[in-house]
């Protein structure tokens, strides 16, 4: 049997195709088999008060797909404008590739790829941030 195996921690949440799941007092490990199904670990979602960074929005509108709060057809075609502009700016060959992969899963309609690629962009828009501070 193949698929998804999350491994929670105790009373931590999950969010499932839209169904808050949330685990007991001890640790615990689930076999997700059915495909494509939306998962967002809620410790790791991004709150809209904190998408404040070109990657953090991107993130976050993902991340809304991911939670069924945004249509997936409308928000793919912004997303995919929005990664193309971010491009422009990050264009180091490890940025080009998670961009690319962002891409990639987006057009097949893998959102959490999506998301995951994106969000192994937030340290490097950190240090830049940083960096333009100083």
């Amino acid at each position: 049997m193949s698929g998804l195996v999350l491994k929670l921690g105790p009373r931590e949440r999950v969010l499932i195709n839209g169904a808050v799941i949330e685990n007991g007092d001890r640790r615990s490990r689930l076999s997700i088999i059915t495909p494509n199904a939306n998962i967002l670990r809620l410790r790791d979602a991004i709150h809209p008060e904190d998408a404040k960074t070109p990657v953090r929005r991107l993130c976050y509108a993902a991340q809304l797909i991911l939670t069924g709060d945004a249509e997936p057809g409308e928000a793919r075609h912004q997303l995919l404008r929005n990664i193309e502009e971010l491009s422009r700016i990050l264009t180091d060959p490890d940025s080009r590739r998670l961009l690319a992969g962002a891409t990639e899963a987006l057009l097949n309609e893998q959102f959490y790829q999506c998301l995951k690629a994106l969000r192994a962009l937030i340290p490097r828009e950190d240090r830049l941030l940083a960096a333009a501070v100083k």
